[in-house]
């Protein structure tokens, strides 16, 4: 089977900067529905459109395409008497940026006491190259269409 709109498309893939460096293995098979319903970058939808399982290619994303550019407006500077007992380095939270909207924050340093945030995803404003290969094709549920995303093993669960 062809992947096209209303597939459920699994793959396994790699994530490297652009110097080839490993940032990302997929140890599960990925599973999305095919389609425009957001569930992988549409770059990635172009690029497999009509594919069939065995497929394999590499593609380079512009920040643009992938993660989205950086946004300073999403680094912060907070007081460490605001954190938990323990905040450490590489530690995650959910909070609120400037723009209101919830976003995850990572610490990426603790000076004194101040701890310093950033909200945007560790991808952000690199250039990335996605090694894919697929290695399932199927006509997805009328179910999995109406939500927009794939029901069972690797997939979305309710």
């Amino acid at each position: 089977m062809k992947i096209e709109k209303n597939t459920a498309v699994t793959l396994r893939y790699k994530v490297l900067d652009a110097a080839g460096k490993l940032l990302e293995e997929s140890r599960e098979p990925m599973v999305y529905l095919h389609g425009g319903y957001g569930n992988t970058f549409p770059k990635i939808e172009e690029a497999l459109e009509g594919k069939e399982p065995q497929y394999q290619t590499s593609i380079e994303l512009q920040p643009q395409d992938a993660f989205g550019l950086r946004d300073e407006g999403l680094l912060q500077t907070i007081p460490k008497t605001q954190f938990p007992p323990g905040v450490k380095v590489g530690g995650q939270l959910q909070g609120r940026g400037e723009d209101g909207h919830e976003h995850a924050f990572t610490v990426m340093k603790i000076k004194g006491d101040k701890v310093f945030l950033d909200g945007n995803h560790p991808f952000a404003g690199k250039v990335l190259r996605f090694n894919l290969t697929v290695t399932d094709v199927r006509a997805a549920t009328e179910e999995e269409v109406a939500h927009g995303h794939v029901h069972g093993e690797h997939g979305h669960h309710h």
